[in-house]
């Protein structure tokens, strides 16, 4: 086996954080309208961009990806509106999650190929790094009973969504 080099080793591990790794910051939770907003669209793209993978990608990782996310994601947007009732908080939209998901699916409808498996990837990289800070913010910070039942509920599964995501990244 060869050695590595420690500036060769901190080069690859520099270069594999910038590809892959978000930085870490630390998050507040939403205000309870805003914050169901923001679940609202993390599902919804979960589910449509899990939709167009199923049609337009043949890579197994995506695609197992995909009907992942269209079989689960219904049952989170169930549980929304269960404790969004619950709470009776209304829905004010968050514009930061909003143009993420808008300007990804812009691009998925337009990609092809691994050009499409590629931005799949990355996107859901982005938006389940989004969903795993604020549902751990929420979960902890939020305002409502029932909207912090509901981040409680989904984040191990957003954070294995993440990790999932991370995996098919890489290997893209």
């Amino acid at each position: 086996m060869m050695p590595i080099s420690r500036r060769g080793f901190m080069a690859t591990v520099a270069v594999a954080s910038i590809s892959y790794a978000p930085v870490v910051q630390a998050v507040n939770a939403l205000p309870d309208a805003r914050f169901v907003g923001f679940a609202e669209t993390v599902n919804d793209f979960a589910i449509k961009s899990g939709q167009l993978a199923l049609t337009k990608s043949s890579n197994e990782l995506v695609r197992g990806y995909a009907t992942r996310t269209v079989a689960e994601y219904p049952k989170a947007v169930q549980s929304l509106t269960r404790n969004r009732s619950e709470a009776g908080v209304s829905m004010a939209p968050d514009e930061d999650v909003r143009k993420i998901a808008d300007d990804a699916m812009n691009r998925l409808n337009s990609a092809q190929g691994a050009e499409f498996d590629k931005a799949y990837a990355d996107a859901q990289v982005r938006l389940q790094t989004a969903a795993v800070a604020q549902f751990g913010a929420y979960s902890e910070n939020g305002g409502s009973g029932p909207l912090r039942r509901y981040a409680q509920e989904v984040l191990p599964p957003s954070r294995e969504f993440l990790e999932y995501a991370k995996r098919m990244a890489g290997s893209l």
